[in-house]
């Protein structure tokens, strides 16, 4: 596999407008081909939605979804350009997936990596830095197994680096992206809320064999 180059990575995000994260595995995908990235990024939808998110989202949807059995629900906002979008029925499904996608997700705690506060990341480094298997390690060594480690683990407190459950293949990230640029608007996951039937009361504990037998009078 050909050696993806930082040179490489920003003329492809100067061609396209699409992010250095989605430019780096395009070229990966692409085996360094920087054609070849260009046309994965357009199926992807990537090149032409990088161009859009700076424009003002202020439309758009909340939208919810109820587990069956009632024990989950989700409220999510995803916001896009014009009252248009948000009623067009593939945005639609979009929100409806996103919220089942929460649903679906109880680890997942903020929108994007970048929504991490840095007392969380912060934490999160002292714990993997404090672990038994990099004690023997050179420091600059330890120093990258722990971002990689503290890097997956943001991704997973993280909706939009989820694999969509409709479809593994792509995150939820890659899918709102296809949709900017099947709709050509900017769309943005806003926030979301999640609720656990009981979540947070804490229950009152009881032995059920000794209440039986209190019942029955054996106690």
């Amino acid at each position: 596999m050909a050696e993806i180059s930082a040179k490489l990575v920003k003329e492809l995000r100067e061609k396209t407008g699409a992010g250095m994260m989605d430019c780096k595995k395009a070229l990966t995908e692409s085996d360094g081909d920087m054609e070849k990235a260009v046309e994965w990024l357009r199926q992807k939808g990537i090149a032409s939605a990088s161009k859009k998110e700076g424009r003002v989202a202020a439309e758009g949807l909340v939208g919810s979804y109820i587990h069956t059995g009632g024990r989950v629900g989700v409220l999510v906002e995803i916001n896009c350009e014009t009252d248009f979008v948000a009623r067009h029925e593939d945005f639609q499904a979009l929100v409806r997936d996103v919220a089942m996608q929460v649903a679906a997700c109880p680890n997942v705690e903020y929108v994007k990596v970048s929504d991490i506060p840095a007392d969380i990341i912060a934490r999160e480094k002292e714990i993997e830095m404090g672990r038994d298997d990099l004690g023997n390690k050179p420091e600059n060594i330890r120093e990258k197994i722990v971002m990689g480690r503290i890097d997956k683990r943001l991704k997973e407190l993280s909706l939009l680096d989820q694999p969509f459950i409709k479809d593994q293949n792509v995150t939820v990230g890659e899918l709102v992206q296809q949709m900017i640029a099947k709709l050509g608007e900017n769309i943005q996951v806003r926030r979301f809320s999640r609720f656990v039937l009981g979540e947070g009361i804490e229950k009152e504990e009881t032995n059920f064999a000794e209440e039986v037998a209190a019942q029955a009078g054996l106690k």
